[in-house]
């Protein structure tokens, strides 16, 4: 065959992969970093490319956002109501206008009203909170709920899955929902508890994953609610690394908070609308009953919204939450995030804070759990860093906390970090705290966690290998689908 035939051929087989490729990326609305990202994949990896994005550059498929859709359609003025009654009891604080505006902006998007009377502990080592944990569980009279993107089936998950196994069989209500994709845990671990009682579902984004070519969406939550009243959420997820100091990461420090009082209820319905989404039995659904949403007797003074977000809403609720409060702050707003891999508002709201004389701080870890990730959170760390941002690298293990602190006003909390991934592709939820006494704790950690890590500047940029830079330039082409 003349060697000219064989460079057409060539030329039309790639005419035809770069048609596909924009046929393929233009089908669903995206951003245009993403866009790019699935544009070099598919044009420079034919058919691999392709492959890759059939498992995961697709959509949530129509099935999984209809049951969303079916389970959002819940009347919740009753719920709504008993928290309304609640607040009654409490003087309202005095709450600037962006709170305010903050506050609306939840309530008009989720349906999530501002709780008050609740109170929260903090916990920053996984010892002592699965040990408080597991003492809530021991005193539980009538049901658990327990929600979690990783459940390892070693010692911990065992012993976690013995202490649900021992409720379920004095007659308290006990349900998992899990994601297998996060602990790789397989279903016949959990078949002591629903032998003893218990009942458990994986996450409808698992199910028939591999069938329906989506593989990207998972259940990053972290939710326990206990008896109506008491609810749990924060960045642990059950497994030894998480408690004991292992050799790839050392030290866990995480942040988990316990909350009591009316707020629960807000991590109660989300655990509702992801069991109910996630059986396949419709009879297996529960309704929302009294005892699921209890007020406690004595709780406390703290006001808190539980906000959630997920891929079954274009919304990105929570990242714009975010970036109000980093637009909104007068004196300082502290990040504590893991991953680091902001989509372009989040970069430009902090480069303003910054460039207006804000004091933002990002904390980020100093050690990959994910090399891709963990590069491509180093670029823009150093990008944030020349416009202003102050990077701070934690040191005495690995930092997986998700937190936000505002102008020693509002502080939050949970399952969310800063990247692309969380703000668009995982089901993630955060707790909003208008309370100056949250807010100045969540500080002096912050300041405590300070003396264990080291400033990035520009001495540590000149000693970064060309090698490093290359890594974390590809990273970053390919973040928006990390």
């Amino acid at each position: 065959m003349p060697l000219a035939t064989i460079y057409s051929f060539i030329g039309l087989l790639i005419m035809i992969n770069t048609v596909l490729a924009l046929v393929t990326i233009f089908r669903k609305p995206r951003s245009i970093s993403s866009i790019l990202a699935w544009f070099m994949f598919l044009v420079f990896l034919p058919g691999i490319g392709f492959l890759g994005y059939l498992f995961l550059g697709r959509g949530l498929d129509r099935t999984t956002v209809r049951r969303f859709e079916e389970e959002n359609k819940y009347n919740l003025s009753i719920l709504g109501q008993r928290v309304h009654e609640n607040n009654q009891k409490f003087a309202p604080k005095e709450m600037a206008p962006h709170e305010k505006l903050l506050k609306r902006y939840f309530n008009n998007m989720e349906r999530t009203p501002l709780c008050r009377g609740n109170s929260v502990n903090f916990y920053l080592d996984g010892k002592e909170k699965f040990a408080a944990l597991f003492e809530d569980i021991k005193n539980a009279k009538d049901n658990i709920h327990v929600e979690y993107y990783a459940f390892f089936s070693d010692k911990i998950g065992t012993l976690f899955r013995d202490h649900l196994i021992s409720k379920a069989k004095e007659g308290v209500e006990v349900r998992v929902v899990y994601d297998p994709w996060g602990g790789k845990t397989r279903r016949d671990f959990f078949k002591p508890l629903e032998e003893a009682g218990g009942k458990v579902t994986p996450f409808i984004t698992s199910r028939n994953a591999l069938m329906k070519t989506r593989l990207n969406y998972h259940l990053h939550r972290k939710i326990v609610v206990i008896d109506g009243q008491i609810g749990w959420t924060g960045g642990f997820n059950v497994g030894d690394q998480y408690i004991y100091n292992s050799k790839k990461f050392g030290f866990w420090r995480d942040t988990h908070g316990r909350i009591v009082g009316t707020a629960a209820f807000g991590l109660q319905e989300t655990f509702i609308r992801d069991w109910n989404v996630s059986v396949k039995n419709p009879k297996d659904k529960l309704e929302r009953k009294d005892n699921y949403f209890v007020v406690p007797e004595d709780s406390g003074n703290i006001d808190i919204q539980i906000v959630t977000n997920g891929p079954e809403s274009d919304n990105k609720t929570l990242r714009t939450g975010f970036i109000k409060m980093i637009m909104d702050a007068e004196d300082y707003i502290w990040i504590q995030s893991p991953y680091l891999i902001p989509d372009d508002s989040m970069i430009t709201a902090l480069v303003a804070a910054a460039n207006s004389g804000v004091d933002v701080k990002i904390m980020i870890p100093n050690m990959p759990d994910h090399p891709f990730i963990f590069r491509a959170t180093q670029y823009y760390a150093n990008y944030l860093h020349k416009h202003g941002v102050q990077i701070y690298n934690y040191t005495n293990g690995f930092l997986h906390s998700k937190t936000l602190v505002m102008d020693g006003k509002l502080g939050v909390f949970g399952t969310t970090n800063q990247d692309i991934r969380s703000y668009e592709l995982n089901f993630e939820v955060s707790a909003f705290c208008y309370d100056e006494g949250v807010a100045k704790e969540m500080k002096r950690t912050f300041e405590m966690d300070l003396e264990k890590s080291t400033l990035l500047t520009d001495k540590t940029l000149v000693q970064q290998s060309l090698w490093l830079k290359i890594k974390q330039n590809f990273s970053r082409l390919l973040s928006p689908i990390l």
